[in-house]
């Protein structure tokens, strides 16, 4: 049930793919509780996925970008502004990508022009969202900037190989960030550390499912989905949430706080 905790709100929402994908999920949750905002993902991207639907059912403007370039940034944020009828309150970044993990490199055989991509796409374009917001001063004061990060960036797991590098750096650019912007406009910067969730770009890393029963064995309140993800992020970008910032929040239904479970010693 829709409560109205974004009316009048605006926003930029990246990374929608199709209606598995969380940034879908925030897009819609965001819909509802009314707000409204510009679409953006990668030329290639789009292509891939369904966001034209999801623009229509959002009533929202598609503006394409390339996460890794500033000129396409300040376009975005341009364009977005002028769409939008005002600067925006919002920012939603829900991109992450690994041609290692695509392409099936091991964490020892790291072909490392693909890292400094990962690291370019996954978390370098965190930092050009945000300095390019602030010397356009694009977001309204009391702004929420969210980016969807994994508790690989603290714990280790094998198959997230140079992707737990990336999400490290992502979270260390919301804390400094997050200082920096928060003295200047008191806009907040934070992280959102989801559980395994299936979507498409997830389900793509090897021994996924394996370890979706593993976290949902693990978790207490077994795995968040993309909706309550979605329900969260959108608390986030609201004004309940006005002191919250520099954070990496835990979504995990309790997963990052357990040694073991009973379900897993029973076995």
């Amino acid at each position: 049930m829709a409560n109205g905790i974004l009316q009048g709100k605006r926003g930029i929402i990246s990374g929608a793919l199709d209606e598995n994908s969380i940034a879908w999920k925030v897009a819609m949750k965001a819909k509802a509780e009314g707000a409204t905002f510009t679409l953006t993902n990668a030329p290639i991207a789009m292509r891939m996925g369904e966001i034209n639907k999801l623009a229509d059912a959002c009533e929202a403007e598609i503006i394409p970008a390339d996460a890794t370039s500033i000129e396409e940034i300040e376009n975005l944020y341009t364009k977005s502004i002028d769409v939008l009828g005002g600067k925006v309150d919002f920012v939603l970044h829900s991109i992450g990508m690994s041609p290692n993990i695509r392409k099936g490199r091991p964490y020892g055989d790291l072909n490392y022009d693909w890292f400094l991509k990962s690291i370019d796409v996954s978390a370098l374009s965190f930092h050009k969202f945000l300095q390019v917001a602030e010397k356009m001063d694009a977001i309204n004061e009391w702004g929420s900037v969210v980016a969807l990060s994994y508790m690989a960036a603290q714990r280790t797991f094998p198959f997230y190989t140079d992707m737990a590098e990336a999400k490290a750096m992502l979270e260390s650019i919301a804390r400094s960030y997050g200082y920096r912007y928060g003295k200047a406009k008191n806009v907040r910067v934070n992280t959102v550390s989801q559980s395994p969730t299936k979507t498409t770009a997830g389900s793509g890393i090897g021994g996924f499912d394996k370890f979706y029963d593993f976290a949902e064995k693990m978790s207490p309140l077994g795995n968040a989905s993309a909706d309550d993800c979605a329900n969260y992020v959108v608390m986030m970008f609201s004004d309940y949430t006005r002191m919250v910032t520099m954070q990496n929040l835990f979504h995990d239904g309790g997963f990052s706080m357990i040694g073991v479970s009973e379900e897993l010693l029973q076995g």
